[in-house]
């Protein structure tokens, strides 16, 4: 599955991505805010992402700069269960932090995960992460008002997070609140 925002390209992960992807993930600052990815972030660790199946409910998009930028690796985005729930997670690589790319990704895959029939999606930040809660705001999520102790594998602790929850069953394919 490919989709296109005003200025990034989401598709699938490919195996030749995994050199792209260790370089981007090399990044305390990064790992440290995602609950999945272990820290130190090895070249192994790129492989298996970059080698992963796609899961056409859940899918996880590689964001990239097309044209003049040579595909160059944004970050990633995607939907995966998550208990009960259906959860959005993405993270940018620090070169392009503070561009904006998270909120347009995280926009395009609420749309295709609306498409794709959820009808609510959750996610969370890490309590010493606020700039992530206001990304999500910035999606349209709203927060929960809910706390929760979430286990980091990059800080190999339990870490405070913060909830916050989406629906989606309003939502219409060009639903100006997600346009880009």
């Amino acid at each position: 599955m490919f989709s296109r925002t005003e200025r990034l390209l989401l598709r699938p992960g490919w195996p030749e991505d995994w050199r792209a992807l260790a370089h981007a993930m090399n990044d305390e600052g990064i790992v440290c805010n995602l609950a999945r990815a272990p820290w130190p972030y090895t070249e192994q660790d790129a492989r298996e992402f970059a080698n992963r199946p796609q899961d056409q409910l859940y899918p996880v998009f590689f964001l990239t700069l097309p044209s003049g930028h040579g595909s160059e690796l944004v970050g990633a985005c995607g939907i995966d269960k998550c208990g009960d729930d259906i959860e959005l997670g993405y993270w940018i690589a620090r070169p392009h932090w503070g561009k904006g790319y998270a909120s347009e990704a995280g926009r395009a895959v609420a749309c295709i995960a609306s498409v794709l029939g959820h009808t609510r999606l959750v996610a969370s930040h890490f309590e010493d992460n606020p700039a992530s809660g206001r990304v999500l705001e910035k999606i349209g999520f709203r927060a929960t008002g809910a706390k929760a102790m979430r286990y980091s594998k990059g800080r190999d602790a339990e870490v405070m997070t913060h909830e916050y929850a989406m629906d989606l069953s309003a939502l219409k394919p060009n639903d100006q609140r997600l346009a880009a």
